[in-house]
């Protein structure tokens, strides 16, 4: 069900691109550097528009995932850290338990610690 779901997000989204790539079609001109005098001349490359928006959008969501993954960077090093002091615990549960389990089985360590009562 989640694949159908995808499936037709993809292609909605496909055909929404395809539809808006066909519509915008004529050349732009994009002008590499906005801070040249009016009279020279400055690096200017001819694309068309679909292009020029898919490209923008494009590096948009590149700028904005990398954004976002070094701000998380945080919270994956919390859990790095997490994992690690699960790991020893779990080691270390293990390494009780079966030291729990040597004491049940020899008869003399049970009777050597077990306490004394005083009446």
């Amino acid at each position: 069900m989640r694949g159908l779901l995808k499936f037709l997000v993809l292609a909605l989204l496909a055909l929404i691109l395809l539809f808006f790539s066909m519509a915008n079609r004529q050349m732009v001109v994009l002008h590499v550097n906005p801070f040249t005098a009016s009279g020279m001349p400055a690096p200017q490359v001819p694309a068309p528009l679909y292009m020029v928006v898919i490209g923008a959008v494009m590096i948009g969501v590149l700028f904005g995932g990398a954004s976002t993954w070094l701000g998380q960077g945080r919270h994956r090093k919390a859990l790095r850290a997490a994992k690690a002091n699960l790991e020893t615990l779990r080691r270390e549960n293990e390494s009780l338990r079966a030291h729990n389990t040597e004491l049940r089985l020899s008869p003399s360590a049970s009777t050597a610690n077990a306490p004394t009562r005083v009446v």
